[in-house]
């Protein structure tokens, strides 16, 4: 059987954003952190979009072709702008999945968009109007992460950069919030303030499951985590309605490039979408 065309799933999840309401699947961005070996990068994302199949989820697999933003300048970075896109083209076209990178400079807009089908802008990097304006005019969706030192409403001015740019298909990611050092919360109350903000200007929002979990700094060269939570906030962001979620995920966590300490192992993710299908379920009676 021939191969259908990637960009057919592009548009699945051009038209999950173009149908906001409770009537859409609930969408999972998830994938390692940072691109692995081939083989590893083919292995995720065809366990999860398996899973999501079977359970009616919108699956966008997810890798980052650099981390800019590493502890230590001796921490991996991963492949770069050019082979990285190279990698995702090609998971992109053997497992007929949108995808999603993240970018950290203006310039890369472009290639990405031309790449992947979601565009993300770090949390670190929110607030810079180059870098929102270049992905709003790329076309593509954007989700743009909360700065961990920002409140929700101040999101409101993120968004405005965007739609002035040309963005028309938004989400916004809540990841957690600094609390004294080395520490996030999520504030479930602040999490409701930014979906009733995303209602007003018809954005999505996401819930970023496994970076909730970190510990910024907790172990000197590197963040540190406690990924046993990752289900517990997985199942109260659900409850609280959220349109996605975010999680990093790895056959063997402890051996990732990236996030090693908050991934979630992957042969827990389908049986954590179970419980989470169950809650959204539960919400629609």
């Amino acid at each position: 059987m021939a191969a259908s065309d990637p960009e057919s799933h592009s548009a699945d999840l051009l038209s999950w954003f173009d149908s906001p309401g409770p009537g859409r699947p609930l969408l999972l961005i998830a994938g390692p952190c940072m691109l692995e070996d081939r083989e590893i990068n083919l292995r995720i994302g065809s366990e999860l979009k398996e899973a999501c199949s079977d359970l009616g989820i919108q699956f966008v697999f997810k890798a980052s072709f650099d981390k800019a933003n590493r502890s230590s300048i001796d921490s991996p970075r991963g492949p770069g702008l050019y082979e990285g896109l190279e990698a995702l083209a090609e998971l992109k076209e053997r497992l007929q999945v949108p995808t999603c990178t993240d970018i950290h400079q203006p310039e890369q807009a472009e290639p990405a968009a031309n790449t992947v089908s979601l565009l993300q802008v770090p949390a670190f990097l929110c607030r810079q109007t180059d870098l929102l304006s270049a992905v709003a005019e790329t076309g593509r969706p954007v989700n743009v992460k909360k700065g961990q030192f920002l409140a929700p409403e101040q999101m409101e001015n993120v968004l405005g950069k965007l739609r002035k740019a040309g963005g028309s298909r938004v989400m916004l990611t809540e990841r957690g919030t600094f609390f004294g050092y080395e520490r996030l919360v999520n504030d479930f109350i602040g999490l409701g303030d930014l979906m009733d903000l995303s209602t007003r200007h018809q954005a999505a929002v996401c819930f970023d499951v496994t970076h909730s979990t970190q510990l910024p700094g907790g172990t000197s060269t590197q963040t540190g985590g406690r990924p046993d939570r990752a289900g517990l906030l997985a199942r109260a962001a659900v409850a609280a309605g959220v349109d996605a979620l975010f999680l990093e995920c790895h056959p063997e966590p402890e051996a990732a490039r990236s996030d090693s300490s908050t991934m979630q192992r992957l042969d827990d993710v389908p049986a954590l979408l179970r419980r989470l299908m169950s809650i959204r379920s539960a919400l629609a009676d």
